[in-house]
């Protein structure tokens, strides 16, 4: 009987060819990326799709199950619902907030100009700035501020105008989105039945069972807290405008819809909400800017406390310094929905290496 002969470094051949395409990948890393946002955006109105059915799926469930509804006449009722709100926001919400944003803008050339006559009338009578030259400094920072004021609203113009064209297309792809997204909840038993077949045929039944159990703890911890927080963000939104009203704060839509959408960031967001809103009012009525301060730090000490463990629960259940984290590096790397999402991407890596640090003791039998 002849040996059977091994070829030599056999094994080394699946490494050299992974190791190739991965030089190639990082050589062509912008074409890579560009490919990728290419295709994005190709499959863009799927993913609003996906995002609005995911939101609704809860509302869908409830409804069902309280009374006892066909899942037709489940999707009339809700997505009527969901249309009157939008045909609100654009009707009402939409041309107030613009219109804010048109007289901040429209408004900021005079409070700049009121803020530099500010400086001439009381600087000037402060020895101890004019002696070391800091009258001076602000008043030529002052100066180049309105010469460039002009060439900056300028900007903000053109960059108004892009976005809008943006927006326009964006809103295309949500409106696509929002019709296929019926079609996702109307054939949802029928898509996940399928995805099940398709990994119990990948898979054995043992590992099956358990990507599939993983998957619902997955779902739970997402859908847990991004529709609890936009809940929570929401209800923030509505107080801060009622109590800002009652106060006679200016641009009160305005400044709920910003505490509001930064609020959806947690730990970081309601600090991110409160500048703007606060510097908004600050030209109009430093009293009234200070009122909003204490106002929106109340709001969120309100929802820190009460209103968001209330609602949220312990849908992720991380540690402080964890989300924190978790935030830092999501916002460093994709952005505000990266700071968003990072929270409970966080909490799946951490059941994750929960699980695989028990595999492993067990295997050891050690028991800490």
């Amino acid at each position: 009987m002849f040996k059977e002969k091994k070829i030599p470094y056999l094994n080394l051949i699946p490494i050299i060819l992974l190791s190739f395409v991965l030089f190639r990948v990082v050589n062509n890393i912008e074409l890579l990326t560009s490919s990728i946002s290419v295709f994005i955006s190709y499959i863009s109105s799927f993913i609003w799709a996906f995002g609005i059915a995911y939101l609704l799926n809860p509302v869908m469930v409830s409804i069902e199950k309280k009374f006892h509804t066909k899942r037709i006449l489940t999707l009339l009722i809700m997505y009527i619902f969901v249309i009157g709100i939008l045909v609100f926001s654009i009707t009402i919400l939409t041309p107030n907030i613009g219109a804010s944003i048109r007289e901040l803008t429209n408004s900021t050339p005079d409070y700049i100009s009121k803020t530099q006559k500010w400086f001439y009338e009381n600087m000037d009578k402060v020895e101890l700035l004019e002696k070391y030259g800091i009258t001076k400094y602000l008043d030529d920072a002052t100066s180049t501020l309105m010469a460039n004021l002009t060439r900056y609203l300028n900007v903000g113009i053109n960059v108004a105008f892009l976005t809008a064209v943006d927006f326009t297309s964006s809103f295309m792809k949500f409106m696509f989105g929002f019709i296929i997204s019926i079609y996702l909840l109307k054939d949802k038993a029928i898509l996940i039945l399928n995805i099940k077949r398709l990994i119990y045929a990948i898979l054995n039944k043992e590992k099956a069972d358990s990507l599939l159990k993983f998957g619902t703890e997955v779902n739970y911890i997402f859908s847990g807290f991004v529709i609890g927080k936009f809940i929570d963000s929401l209800i923030i939104a509505i107080i801060c405008f009622v109590g800002l009203s009652f106060l006679k704060i200016p641009y009160t839509m305005l400044i709920s819809l910003i505490v509001g959408v930064t609020n959806m960031i947690p730990y970081f967001g309601p600090f991110i909400g409160m500048v703007p809103a606060f510097f908004i009012t600050l030209f109009h009525s430093p009293i009234k800017a200070l009122w909003v301060l204490l106002f929106i730090f109340a709001l969120q000490q309100f929802d820190g406390l009460y209103l968001g463990p209330k609602i949220l629960g312990s849908s992720v259940g991380l540690s402080p310094l964890l989300i924190i984290l978790a935030i830092l590096i999501g916002g460093g790397t994709f952005g505000v929905l990266g700071m968003f999402l990072a929270v409970p991407t966080m909490a799946v890596v951490i059941l994750l290496a929960e699980r695989f640090i028990n595999m492993k003791l067990k295997e050891k039998d050690i028991e800490l």
